[in-house]
């Protein structure tokens, strides 16, 4: 998120974030965004049905008038029927060469796999987990005696890279504002 703030804040840059939600609040982001001059909002999932939660945000974001999400370290799954009322607008960054190692644990499923390469991928959200159009994806080599966290720390340099530069190029497309 973080990233993406950062890319925001350039005279060139196409997109604009008006709004950091998240289901915990005291997710460092908030922290962030609030010294970035950005609005936040925050409630917890816990004691909440799914349904109660992301109906809470949909009219967050409703309200604020937010036209494309924007999915930065939210950890939970969104249910079929808050993807499908956002169809097509809700983005999201994976750490994997997607359609390989969708879920969790990917860069130690990477190297358990023999896989040459990792690397992340920046998706359209569909209701199926890790599914989805692929927007862009960067690539980084598994070396020899990498371990999980080794791998991570260089594929999360590159998330940091690609996914303003994916949500800069989805914002460009004719029709789209973002």
């Amino acid at each position: 998120m973080a990233a993406l703030i950062d890319a925001a804040r350039a005279a060139d840059c196409p997109f604009r974030i008006e709004l950091v939600l998240s289901n915990d609040p005291a997710a460092a982001g908030l922290k962030t965004a609030r010294a970035a001059g950005i609005a936040t909002f925050a409630r917890s999932h816990i004691g909440m049905k799914r349904a109660e939660h992301e109906a809470v945000f949909d009219g967050e974001l409703r309200a604020a008038g937010i036209e494309w999400i924007a999915l930065a370290g939210y950890m939970r799954l969104l249910s079929p029927g808050f993807v499908t009322a956002w169809k097509g607008r809700i983005v999201n960054i994976h750490p994997s060469l997607l359609p390989r190692h969708k879920g969790l644990d990917t860069h130690a499923r990477a190297i358990a796999a023999g896989d040459a390469e990792a690397g992340c991928t920046v998706h359209i959200v569909t209701p199926e987990l890790d599914d989805g159009p692929i927007l862009a994806q960067a690539r980084v080599p598994i070396l020899p005696g990498d371990t999980p966290d080794m791998l991570a720390a260089r594929v999360l340099t590159q998330e940091h890279l690609l996914y303003p530069r994916a949500l800069a190029d989805l914002a460009r497309l004719p029709g789209n504002t973002a």
